[in-house]
């Protein structure tokens, strides 16, 4: 059975970090594409950034260039989502999420693509 389960979120403050992690089994790790998603209250949801099976080809948002980096250990079914500089408009509920496709080329950055997610991991930016 798969599952996806997210920690490392809590309340930091601007300018902090935080390091997520989702941990992933009932699935060939290394066959999928990761994704991380978030939003915010009474926001839709919205893509973070994406990592190939390998690590080799990575993509984030606009918004968290430069702050944010997935990263993936494939010998521990983990990926994670390191976040520097963070500010008030990263709070938000992050999701992990693995693609549907196996062996895909490359990332996506469509959450339609992505066909299990975590329950969630609650991250508030705040002084």
């Amino acid at each position: 059975q798969l599952q996806l389960v997210e920690s490392g979120g809590g309340l930091v403050q601007p300018g902090g970090s935080l390091r997520l992690s989702c941990a992933a089994s009932g699935r060939t790790f290394s066959n999928y594409a990761m994704g991380w998603f978030r939003q915010a209250p009474g926001k839709e949801r919205e893509f973070v950034a994406a990592i190939s099976r390998n690590g080799g080809r990575t993509l984030l948002a606009d918004s968290v260039k430069g702050r944010f980096t997935i990263s993936r250990d494939n010998a521990k079914n983990t990926v994670y989502l390191q976040m520097n500089s963070l500010k008030p408009e990263d709070t938000a509920v992050y999701y992990c999420a693995i693609d549907g496709l196996p062996r895909r080329v490359g990332v996506t950055p469509r959450g339609y693509d992505y066909d299990y997610w975590g329950q969630g991991t609650q991250v508030t930016v705040s002084s």
